[in-house]
């Protein structure tokens, strides 16, 4: 059967800026039947708008199609939590490990799983299943489960059956893996290098595991792998040596592959939009992903339609994509959104957040010798925070005005005397100076880094405060706390959103 022009839009998932439909996404979906829409926090603020956000992008698409939109978002947990408020806090996935419980991990994703599914998502675009084994990488981090494949199986494989038992689709990424890289993706093309034996032990073993478990779709990683595909020069999302020798015929895998964001600088500045739309549809992707710009959207459906006619991609190709897309979208979860309560019901009820609280409480880091502050005297607290909306971390831009993240408010609820200094994770020098005189002749110091060792400024800042006056609190990356061994107190929650930090304010304080 010959692939229609109106079914090319089942291959694109998209992205669109506002908080209700707008005419960018209300054009993409009537006119072009694209088959999917990405949530960010642009698209956030409370439950109950992003319910009515759901049901009437379905509704656009009803107008026009008999099948439902796969809605998704990532919904990582720590930092990378698109909803946050009005839903239960969820620890990053290295805090599962911290806190010793795959049971806890288990619990805590059916929760989030069947949270976003009452608010009308149903496809998350969760877990990681990086293998975070390179202390430098600038992009994963505390998003993985682990620094080793047992780890990454153990509780990723939890996450999945979590998210399973919740009835929404899952997602694993990012294939083949992108843990082992020093190069932040969204930014430029990283490389892992080693050898198919290294390989298929480390990186591809989570993504067996969760393949055997039911995984229902896979998402891409613009990383190359020289050992699978000769080309150094072509990432996962476009190799057909990946994507289809490795993933599908080597690993058996038939379920829904979606590449991850074409925009991200490893595409859009190297074979662009809408060249990589067609070439990771002809490597073995069924659905691309393009998060942002609506030209770009459009630009690349055509691109793929022009292909088509042009017999470069194949009808039965397009086909064999079509009817992965259409079996996906037989889940319960994208059938049934008319059935969804126009209020979403049982979120945030007093067991789940024990339970989070818990889990974030026992995954608190505390390294060598501590002391608590003591209230008798002043802090000078120093907080590095994002600034720069980025792919991953967007809290900066969130239309909500989340709380920020920083210790103010609890250490001085906690009875002490507190002054901040706040500034970019990313510090110029002046920046830096002007913290260091901030601190001057304190008697107590506390500094919240952010990655600060792969940031400079954070270094110097770090090591012109005095250590026996200084506490160190890791806000992300708990290898932080390894840059002032000799600080009074070195504490890592594996995020510095107010759940993560809470558990951490209780120590300083005492």
């Amino acid at each position: 059967m010959a692939v229609q022009n109106t079914d090319i839009g089942q291959l694109f998932m998209v992205g669109f800026d506002g908080l209700e439909p707008d005419a960018a996404i209300g054009r993409l979906i009537r006119e072009r039947r694209v088959g999917g829409v990405i949530l960010f926090r642009r698209n956030v603020h409370t439950p109950g708008q992003v319910a009515t956000l759901c049901r009437r992008l379905q509704e656009i698409n009803a107008e026009v199609s008999d099948v439902p939109l796969l809605i998704g978002i990532d919904q990582e947990g720590g930092m990378v939590m698109r909803i946050e408020q009005g839903v239960t806090p969820m620890p990053a996935p290295m805090a599962f490990q911290a806190a010793g419980s795959s049971a806890d991990c288990e619990a805590l994703h059916r929760i989030s799983g069947a949270e976003m599914r009452a608010i009308g998502i149903n496809m998350l675009l969760a877990p990681v299943l990086d293998v975070n084994n390179n202390r430098s990488n600038p992009v994963i981090g505390v998003r993985a489960f682990g620094e080793d494949a047992d780890t990454v199986i153990r509780y990723g494989g939890a996450a999945i059956g979590g998210l399973r038992q919740a009835g929404v689709l899952v997602t694993a990424k990012h294939f083949p893996g992108h843990g082992d890289t020093a190069v932040d993706s969204h930014h430029a093309m990283a490389l892992v290098g080693h050898d198919r034996e290294r390989l298929h032990a480390v990186e591809l073993a989570p993504f067996r595991a969760a393949i055997a478990q039911g995984v229902d779709a896979i998402m891409t990683a613009h990383v190359a792998f020289p050992a699978f595909e000769k080309d150094a020069g072509v990432p996962a999302t476009l190799s057909r040596a990946v994507l289809t020798g490795l993933l599908r015929d080597e690993m058996g895998y038939d379920g829904v592959v979606i590449s991850d964001c074409l925009e991200m600088g490893a595409i859009a500045d190297g074979i662009g939009v809408e060249e990589g739309a067609i070439g990771t549809l002809l490597a073995g992707a069924d659905i691309v992903l393009i998060s942002h710009s609506e030209a770009r959207q459009h630009a690349a459906i055509d691109a793929v339609a022009g292909a088509l006619a042009s017999g470069r991609l194949p009808d039965e190709r397009i086909g064999q994509v079509l009817a992965r897309v259409r079996r996906l979208k037989q889940s319960a979860a994208v059938q049934g959104w008319r059935e969804l309560p126009a209020t979403p019901a049982g979120l945030m009820n007093a067991d789940a957040l024990a339970l989070a609280a818990d889990v974030q409480r026992r995954a608190l880091k505390v390294e060598g010798r501590f002391r608590p502050l003591d209230p008798a005297r002043p802090v000078a607290l120093i907080t590095f925070e994002v600034r720069d909306r980025t792919e991953v971390d967007e809290v900066a831009n969130g239309r909500n005005k989340e709380a920020r993240s920083s210790m103010l408010e609890g250490l001085t609820a906690g009875g002490l005397t507190v002054r901040e200094h706040a500034l970019s994770a990313q510090p110029t020098p002046a920046d830096v100076d002007e913290a260091i005189a901030f601190a001057a002749g304190s008697e107590q110091i506390v500094v919240q880094t952010y990655n600060a060792m792969l940031v400079e400024g954070q270094q110097r800042l770090l090591a012109a405060l005095p250590a026996d006056r200084l506490w160190v609190v890791a806000g992300r990356l708990p290898y932080d706390l390894d840059l002032v061994p000799g600080a009074q107190g070195r504490l890592a929650a594996f995020g510095c959103r107010p759940p993560a930090l809470a558990p951490v304010i209780g120590k300083l304080v005492g």
